[in-house]
Protein backbone atom coordinates (compact mmCIF):
# COMPACT_ATOMS: atom_id res chain seq x y z
CA UNK A 1 0.00 0.00 0.00
CA UNK A 2 1.28 3.50 -0.74
CA UNK A 3 1.79 5.82 2.20
CA UNK A 4 -0.64 8.59 3.11
CA UNK A 5 -0.87 11.74 1.02
CA UNK A 6 2.19 13.95 1.58
CA UNK A 7 1.95 17.32 3.27
CA UNK A 8 4.26 18.88 0.69
CA UNK A 9 6.05 18.14 -2.57
CA UNK A 10 9.10 19.82 -4.04
CA UNK A 11 9.24 20.15 -7.82
CA UNK A 12 12.28 21.67 -9.51
CA UNK A 13 12.56 22.18 -13.26
CA UNK A 14 15.97 21.67 -14.88
CA UNK A 15 16.92 24.71 -16.93
CA UNK A 16 20.24 23.74 -18.55
CA UNK A 17 19.31 20.79 -20.75
CA UNK A 18 20.49 21.26 -24.34
CA UNK A 19 18.15 20.74 -27.26
CA UNK A 20 17.82 16.97 -27.60
CA UNK A 21 18.83 15.37 -30.89
CA UNK A 22 18.29 11.95 -32.43
CA UNK A 23 20.51 9.35 -30.75
CA UNK A 24 21.31 11.43 -27.66
CA UNK A 25 21.88 9.62 -24.37
CA UNK A 26 19.06 11.21 -22.40
CA UNK A 27 20.25 9.81 -19.06
CA UNK A 28 23.67 11.37 -19.64
CA UNK A 29 22.13 14.74 -20.53
CA UNK A 30 20.00 14.67 -17.38
CA UNK A 31 22.93 13.64 -15.17
CA UNK A 32 25.06 16.48 -16.57
CA UNK A 33 22.26 19.01 -16.03
CA UNK A 34 21.76 17.84 -12.45
CA UNK A 35 25.44 18.35 -11.77
CA UNK A 36 25.54 21.80 -13.40
CA UNK A 37 22.56 22.94 -11.36
CA UNK A 38 23.83 21.50 -8.08
CA UNK A 39 20.98 19.05 -7.69
CA UNK A 40 21.58 15.62 -6.25
CA UNK A 41 19.44 12.61 -7.08
CA UNK A 42 18.16 9.95 -4.71
CA UNK A 43 16.26 6.71 -5.17
CA UNK A 44 13.25 8.40 -3.54
CA UNK A 45 13.08 11.11 -6.22
CA UNK A 46 11.04 11.09 -9.42
CA UNK A 47 12.45 12.35 -12.72
CA UNK A 48 9.60 13.62 -14.89
CA UNK A 49 10.43 14.18 -18.56
CA UNK A 50 8.42 15.51 -21.47
CA UNK A 51 7.53 12.93 -24.09
CA UNK A 52 8.96 15.22 -26.74
CA UNK A 53 12.58 14.85 -25.67
CA UNK A 54 12.21 11.08 -25.34
CA UNK A 55 10.76 10.86 -28.85
CA UNK A 56 13.53 13.07 -30.25
CA UNK A 57 16.27 10.99 -28.65
CA UNK A 58 14.64 7.83 -30.00
CA UNK A 59 14.52 9.21 -33.54
CA UNK A 60 10.73 9.46 -33.80
CA UNK A 61 10.83 12.56 -36.02
CA UNK A 62 9.26 12.00 -39.44
CA UNK A 63 9.81 14.01 -42.63
CA UNK A 64 6.35 14.39 -44.17
CA UNK A 65 7.93 14.36 -47.62
CA UNK A 66 8.50 10.62 -47.11
CA UNK A 67 4.81 9.93 -46.42
CA UNK A 68 2.37 8.96 -49.17
CA UNK A 69 -1.26 9.65 -48.28
CA UNK A 70 -3.83 6.92 -48.88
CA UNK A 71 -7.29 7.60 -50.25
CA UNK A 72 -8.74 7.34 -46.74
CA UNK A 73 -6.20 9.90 -45.47
CA UNK A 74 -7.13 12.31 -48.26
CA UNK A 75 -10.83 12.02 -47.39
CA UNK A 76 -10.18 12.60 -43.69
CA UNK A 77 -7.85 15.48 -44.48
CA UNK A 78 -10.66 17.23 -46.35
CA UNK A 79 -12.99 16.78 -43.37
CA UNK A 80 -10.47 17.93 -40.79
CA UNK A 81 -8.55 20.55 -42.82
CA UNK A 82 -5.29 18.81 -42.00
CA UNK A 83 -2.34 17.88 -44.19
CA UNK A 84 -3.15 14.50 -45.77
CA UNK A 85 0.36 13.27 -45.03
CA UNK A 86 -0.11 14.09 -41.37
CA UNK A 87 -3.45 12.28 -41.38
CA UNK A 88 -1.71 9.24 -42.87
CA UNK A 89 0.76 9.27 -39.98
CA UNK A 90 -2.16 9.42 -37.54
CA UNK A 91 -3.72 6.38 -39.22
CA UNK A 92 -0.40 4.54 -39.18
CA UNK A 93 -0.05 5.09 -35.43
CA UNK A 94 -3.63 4.12 -34.54
CA UNK A 95 -5.62 0.97 -33.91
CA UNK A 96 -8.91 2.67 -34.82
CA UNK A 97 -10.45 6.06 -35.47
CA UNK A 98 -13.15 6.89 -32.91
CA UNK A 99 -14.28 10.43 -33.81
CA UNK A 100 -13.51 12.99 -36.50
CA UNK A 101 -14.01 16.73 -36.18
CA UNK A 102 -12.59 19.97 -37.46
CA UNK A 103 -8.82 19.96 -36.93
CA UNK A 104 -8.95 16.79 -34.82
CA UNK A 105 -9.09 13.01 -35.16
CA UNK A 106 -9.71 11.07 -31.94
CA UNK A 107 -8.09 7.65 -32.09
CA UNK A 108 -7.09 4.65 -30.09
CA UNK A 109 -3.31 4.74 -30.33
CA UNK A 110 -1.31 1.57 -30.91
CA UNK A 111 -0.18 1.88 -27.28
CA UNK A 112 -3.82 1.88 -26.13
CA UNK A 113 -4.19 5.59 -25.34
CA UNK A 114 -7.36 7.38 -26.44
CA UNK A 115 -6.17 10.77 -27.64
CA UNK A 116 -6.28 13.38 -30.37
CA UNK A 117 -4.25 12.95 -33.55
CA UNK A 118 -2.39 9.91 -32.17
CA UNK A 119 -0.31 12.27 -30.03
CA UNK A 120 1.55 13.43 -33.13
CA UNK A 121 2.89 16.96 -32.74
CA UNK A 122 4.58 19.60 -34.87
CA UNK A 123 5.37 22.19 -32.19
CA UNK A 124 8.95 22.48 -30.91
CA UNK A 125 10.03 19.68 -33.24
CA UNK A 126 13.01 21.54 -34.71
CA UNK A 127 14.15 24.80 -36.25
CA UNK A 128 14.53 23.50 -39.82
CA UNK A 129 11.34 23.34 -41.89
CA UNK A 130 9.08 22.58 -38.87
CA UNK A 131 5.86 22.61 -40.92
CA UNK A 132 7.02 19.55 -42.85
CA UNK A 133 8.16 17.43 -39.92
CA UNK A 134 6.20 15.70 -37.20
CA UNK A 135 7.06 13.92 -33.97
CA UNK A 136 5.53 10.56 -33.02
CA UNK A 137 5.09 9.17 -29.53
CA UNK A 138 7.69 6.65 -28.36
CA UNK A 139 6.96 3.17 -29.67
CA UNK A 140 6.54 1.90 -26.09
CA UNK A 141 6.41 4.61 -23.41
CA UNK A 142 6.73 2.28 -20.40
CA UNK A 143 9.75 0.60 -21.98
CA UNK A 144 11.28 4.02 -22.64
CA UNK A 145 10.76 4.90 -18.96
CA UNK A 146 12.43 1.68 -17.83
CA UNK A 147 15.39 2.28 -20.11
CA UNK A 148 15.81 5.84 -18.86
CA UNK A 149 15.65 4.64 -15.26
CA UNK A 150 18.37 2.07 -15.96
CA UNK A 151 20.48 4.78 -17.61
CA UNK A 152 20.12 7.06 -14.60
CA UNK A 153 21.09 4.18 -12.30
CA UNK A 154 24.25 3.71 -14.37
CA UNK A 155 25.08 7.44 -14.47
CA UNK A 156 24.02 8.54 -10.98
CA UNK A 157 24.28 5.38 -8.89
CA UNK A 158 20.59 5.45 -7.89
CA UNK A 159 17.38 4.44 -9.63
CA UNK A 160 14.73 7.14 -9.18
CA UNK A 161 11.16 6.85 -10.34
CA UNK A 162 10.79 7.94 -13.97
CA UNK A 163 7.69 9.44 -15.54
CA UNK A 164 7.16 10.36 -19.20
CA UNK A 165 4.35 12.85 -19.72
CA UNK A 166 2.56 14.78 -22.45
CA UNK A 167 -0.16 17.41 -22.64
CA UNK A 168 -3.45 15.75 -23.53
CA UNK A 169 -6.99 17.07 -23.95
CA UNK A 170 -10.03 15.60 -22.19
CA UNK A 171 -13.33 14.72 -23.76
CA UNK A 172 -15.58 16.83 -21.53
CA UNK A 173 -13.17 19.55 -20.41
CA UNK A 174 -11.49 22.38 -22.26
CA UNK A 175 -7.74 22.76 -22.08
CA UNK A 176 -4.89 20.29 -22.03
CA UNK A 177 -3.37 18.81 -18.90
CA UNK A 178 -0.22 16.84 -18.20
CA UNK A 179 -0.83 13.10 -18.35
CA UNK A 180 1.40 10.09 -17.80
CA UNK A 181 2.37 8.08 -20.87
CA UNK A 182 5.15 5.95 -19.43
CA UNK A 183 6.34 5.11 -15.92
CA UNK A 184 8.98 3.08 -14.13
CA UNK A 185 9.58 2.63 -10.41
CA UNK A 186 6.23 4.17 -9.48
CA UNK A 187 2.81 3.05 -8.31
CA UNK A 188 0.70 4.12 -11.26
CA UNK A 189 -2.68 3.35 -9.72
CA UNK A 190 -3.00 3.69 -5.95
CA UNK A 191 -5.73 1.32 -4.76
CA UNK A 192 -7.40 2.79 -1.66
CA UNK A 193 -10.32 0.39 -1.58
CA UNK A 194 -10.80 -0.83 1.98
CA UNK A 195 -9.04 2.14 3.54
CA UNK A 196 -11.13 4.06 6.09
CA UNK A 197 -12.40 7.55 5.37
CA UNK A 198 -12.44 10.34 7.97
CA UNK A 199 -15.27 8.65 9.87
CA UNK A 200 -14.09 5.06 9.53
CA UNK A 201 -16.24 4.07 6.54
CA UNK A 202 -14.32 1.75 4.21
CA UNK A 203 -13.72 3.14 0.74
CA UNK A 204 -15.38 0.93 -1.86
CA UNK A 205 -14.21 2.17 -5.26
CA UNK A 206 -11.44 4.72 -4.79
CA UNK A 207 -8.44 4.19 -7.05
CA UNK A 208 -6.15 7.18 -7.56
CA UNK A 209 -4.29 7.77 -10.81
CA UNK A 210 -1.28 8.94 -8.84
CA UNK A 211 1.10 9.31 -11.78
CA UNK A 212 -1.44 11.42 -13.70
CA UNK A 213 -1.71 13.72 -10.70
CA UNK A 214 2.07 14.06 -10.64
CA UNK A 215 2.17 14.59 -14.40
CA UNK A 216 -0.24 17.51 -14.10
CA UNK A 217 1.88 19.11 -11.37
CA UNK A 218 5.13 18.76 -13.32
CA UNK A 219 3.50 20.10 -16.48
CA UNK A 220 2.93 23.45 -14.74
CA UNK A 221 6.69 23.93 -14.46
CA UNK A 222 7.46 22.61 -17.94
CA UNK A 223 5.13 25.05 -19.71
CA UNK A 224 3.69 24.67 -23.18
CA UNK A 225 5.63 27.05 -25.43
CA UNK A 226 9.28 28.13 -25.46
CA UNK A 227 10.19 27.61 -21.80
CA UNK A 228 12.81 24.89 -22.48
CA UNK A 229 12.09 23.05 -19.23
CA UNK A 230 11.42 19.47 -20.37
CA UNK A 231 12.52 17.79 -17.14
CA UNK A 232 11.38 18.18 -13.53
CA UNK A 233 12.81 16.60 -10.39
CA UNK A 234 10.19 15.71 -7.76
CA UNK A 235 10.98 15.13 -4.11
CA UNK A 236 8.47 13.81 -1.56
CA UNK A 237 6.22 11.76 -3.87
CA UNK A 238 5.01 8.87 -1.69
CA UNK A 239 4.07 6.17 -4.18
CA UNK A 240 7.36 4.74 -5.40
CA UNK A 241 7.47 1.05 -6.28
CA UNK A 242 10.49 -1.07 -7.13
CA UNK A 243 8.69 -2.83 -9.97
CA UNK A 244 5.69 -0.69 -10.87
CA UNK A 245 3.47 -1.97 -13.67
CA UNK A 246 3.81 1.22 -15.73
CA UNK A 247 1.37 3.75 -17.10
CA UNK A 248 -0.42 1.03 -19.06
CA UNK A 249 -2.12 0.19 -15.74
CA UNK A 250 -4.27 3.32 -16.08
CA UNK A 251 -5.80 2.32 -19.41
CA UNK A 252 -9.40 1.30 -18.89
CA UNK A 253 -10.20 -2.04 -20.57
CA UNK A 254 -12.75 -1.75 -23.35
CA UNK A 255 -15.24 -3.93 -21.49
CA UNK A 256 -15.27 -1.26 -18.74
CA UNK A 257 -15.68 1.60 -21.20
CA UNK A 258 -19.21 2.98 -20.89
CA UNK A 259 -18.88 5.47 -23.74
CA UNK A 260 -17.58 3.56 -26.75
Amino acid sequence: MPSAAPRSLTLTALESLPLVQRGDDLAALLADALQREGLGLTAADVVVVAQKIVSKAEGRTVDLATIKASRRAVVLAARTRKDARLVQLILNESKQVLRVGREVIIVEHRNGFILANAGIDQSNVGPDDPDNHALLLPANCDLSARRLRAGLRSRCGVAPGVLIIDSIGRAWRRGTIGQALGAAGLTALADLRGDPDLFGRALRSTEVGSIDELAAAASILMGQAGERRPAVIVRGFPVLAANGAGAVTLQRPEDEDMFR
